[in-house]
């Protein structure tokens, strides 16, 4: 049989592909290179020229995922026709959206990434998202300001403050997702975290309270059902 030559990005993305679905079906640990060797009839060398361990291959795995987001957010930052607080707005619903419609993916990923063997790669892909994400964020504050409908000294600061609120929200919501403790695992525990959030960056940016929502009651439900229906 002739040997199939792909070019790099469309063999990467089928590998990647694969990867996703047997994550989705099978979870990251139970997932074998073998699977995804089988599945695509390559050789063990082909995975290991675009990802040299199975935890690299998780990692691009997110690293694409959060890519898909961005793709998403970047119209939305530079939309003419939206004010800054409409802008925030559906920056936040935006990321909920794309997430919900990955949750059992996304729940598969929590429980490998959040083991303190990932400890290092989930600072670096926080560190890379604040260096993505913080122009962005930055560009829709100063419009804010810009329209009187924001207020900040700090407008080149305060998006990298805001991102690190939000990071720090999804961490604590895995962790709660993820317990096998009932205490634990509370929707309403969840509910007020995400309003102590909600109230940090509203304050920060001159807002009330209301003026932004983060994540609804409905939503958050949703990702709690799963969570158990998962567990």
């Amino acid at each position: 049989m002739a040997r199939i030559v792909k070019e790099h990005a469309v063999r990467r993305n089928e590998i990647l592909d694969v990867a996703q679905r047997l994550v989705y079906t099978k979870g990251y640990e139970q997932m074998a290179i073998q699977d995804i060797l089988n599945e695509l009839q390559i050789a063990k060398g082909t995975v290991y020229h675009y990802f040299d361990s199975k935890q690299a291959l998780l990692e691009a795995l997110i690293e694409r995922m959060q890519g898909e987001v961005e793709q998403l957010l970047l119209p939305l930052v530079h939309d003419p026709a939206l004010s800054a607080l409409d802008k925030l707005q559906r920056f936040f619903a935006t990321i909920n959206q794309q997430n919900s419609a990955q949750k059992s993916l996304a729940l598969a990923f929590m429980r490998v990434w959040y083991t303190d063997d990932n400890a290092i790669a989930r600072q670096k892909m926080h560190t890379t998202r604040v260096k993505r994400v913080t122009p962005w964020l930055t560009t829709i504050i100063s419009q804010g300001v810009q329209e009187g409908s924001l207020t900040t000294a700090y407008p080149d600061q305060v998006g990298r403050v805001i991102l690190s609120l939000l990071d720090d929200l999804v961490d604590t919501l895995a962790g709660l997702l993820l317990s096998d403790d009932p205490k634990q695992n509370d929707l309403s525990q969840a509910e007020r975290i995400v309003a102590a959030t909600t109230c940090a960056i509203t304050l920060l940016l001159g807002l009330s309270s209301d003026a932004l929502q983060l994540a609804d009651t409905e939503t958050l439900k949703v990702w709690f059902v799963e969570a158990q229906d998962n567990a």
